[in-house]
């Protein structure tokens, strides 16, 4: 292609250049004709340039053709940039320092909670639902300023996730919209890498979600600074939040900083990190905030933990995280404080895990940028392997006691296989036994009792 190309290319630059030979022309003609020969014979030596750079079977370079002749007043006409088309998932354009992609993900959840003796609540048993449908786009649109825009279907509700732009100079990067908060290391790792279906029980517990505010990050070699000032959800924001004196009326605010030590040594990466969270609850002031938490699955509503309803005017959360990336193994651990403090008797609640992973292929976590990614499969399905398998293995623990506030422990036991054919496109099938004590939904006369979970997940991410 490539080829013909080129000797097209040729062929019109000396259709183009002949008439200059042929026939007399004006000043103004003869150079108009000799800028155009100009741009062709750049276009030529692009093509011949990137024929000679690209490795065999990489994918061919695009150059955009004008549409009509450039003229001598524009000469960035004649050195327009190439447009290179890569694969990640989905088609990414890149020209210079400008480039486009788009996302998309995809999660399939079906999952099973056994139903102790003398609990009535259909909301056990079999669950199944589309976890999550999201899709959107990401790039760059030069002298370092980004975007990323991300909308999701999920709890039969269309939402704004990921919705921020960036401007990136060396080291820093500012980004204002809809974001995470650096809340933990598991919260930030992706939905679609994360070790298991779900992610910790205090993530979900302590409130932890997206917030509109503006950040700055601070990365060079293994030091990443993160901080930023947020104010609440997009839901919480709208005008009828809360009723007839929410939505804009509501003033939320918090400040959330994130410190990581990921140092690399003799072929194992290190994480080691903090994060501390003041969060003012300037919404109304007679609405009362819950902890609660599900029986693991997304896919069943029952909140098996539950605190009364407390009345909070600021939160004080801070974390530890530690986690290890040696081959075929990872581990990694957290405790997380939450300080709920009010007109009330003030309580501090705690959540916590520790995992271990290791893949049975040739294959290794990937980890950039202060959280854990997926798997590259060494050897993918359809290609001489069967794609990477991985292991895994949790204990949860959350508690919502505290003084005179009951809301309940969990003590849950967690064991995940995740089957990745190819890159971008995860199965994975996770069991769990959960222990309660001063559970919120009695089971008959008791609060303390066990309950089984098992769930399956199919989950496309590009």
């Amino acid at each position: 292609m490539f080829r013909i190309a080129r000797v097209a290319l040729a062929a019109t630059a000396s259709l183009i250049a002949m008439p200059l030979a042929a026939a007399p022309l004006s000043a103004e003609e003869s150079q108009a004709l000799r800028d155009e020969v100009r741009a062709l014979q750049a276009r030529l030596a692009a093509i011949e340039a990137r024929l000679g750079e690209a490795p065999s079977g990489s994918a061919p370079a695009v150059v955009p053709m004008a549409t009509s002749a450039p003229s001598a007043s524009s000469p960035a006409a004649a050195s327009a940039p190439a447009t290179a088309i890569g694969w990640k998932g989905s088609p990414q354009f890149t020209s210079d320092d400008r480039s486009f992609k788009v996302k998309g993900r995809i999660q399939l959840d079906a999952g099973y909670v056994s139903k102790p003796r003398g609990i009535v609540d259909r909301g056990l048993g079999f669950s199944n639902e589309v976890r999550r449908i999201r899709l959107g786009g990401e790039g760059k649109l030069g002298s370092g300023f980004g975007y990323k825009l991300e909308v999701e279907l999920s709890d039969n509700k269309v939402g704004l996730v990921d919705t921020f732009v960036t401007y990136d100079r060396g080291p820093w990067q500012v980004s204002i919209g809809n974001q995470n908060q650096f809340q933990s290391l598991d919260e930030l790792t992706g939905d679609t890498t994360g070790s298991l279906m779900e992610r910790a029980a205090f993530t979900d517990a302590f409130n932890f979600e997206r917030r509109l505010g503006i950040a700055v990050q601070y990365h060079r070699k293994d030091i990443l600074l993160q901080a930023g000032v947020f104010s609440d959800d997009i839901d919480a924001l709208a005008d009828s939040s809360d009723g007839p004196n929410g939505g804009d009326e509501n003033n939320s605010f918090s400040i959330d900083g994130r410190a990581v030590y990921a140092p690399k040594l003799d072929g194992t990466q290190i994480h080691l990190g903090g994060s501390a969270h003041l969060r003012m609850l300037n919404r109304l002031s007679d609405a009362p905030t819950r902890y609660r938490q599900r029986p693991f699955l997304h896919s069943t509503n029952s909140r098996i933990l539950a605190t009364p309803n407390m009345f909070v005017d600021r939160e004080f959360n801070y974390g530890l995280e530690v986690a290890a990336i040696h081959g075929r193994w990872h581990t990694a651990g957290e405790a997380n404080w939450l300080d709920a403090i009010g007109p009330g008797p003030n309580s501090r609640f705690f959540g916590g895990y520790a995992e271990v992973g290791y893949f049975l292929t040739d294959d290794t976590r990937t980890y950039r940028n202060g959280i854990f990614g997926g798997a590259k499969p060494s050897s993918p399905f359809g290609k001489g392997g069967i794609g990477a398998i991985q292991l895994n293995l949790r204990y949860d623990y959350l508690d919502l006691n505290d003084g005179a506030i009951r809301g309940g422990t969990q003590n849950g036991w967690f064991a995940g296989i995740i089957w990745t054919p190819v890159e971008y496109l995860r199965f994975n099938l996770n069991y769990g036994y959960l222990a309660y004590t001063g559970a919120a939904i009695p089971a008959g006369g008791r609060t303390d009792y066990g309950m089984h979970v098992g769930g399956a997940r199919v989950e496309l991410d590009f």
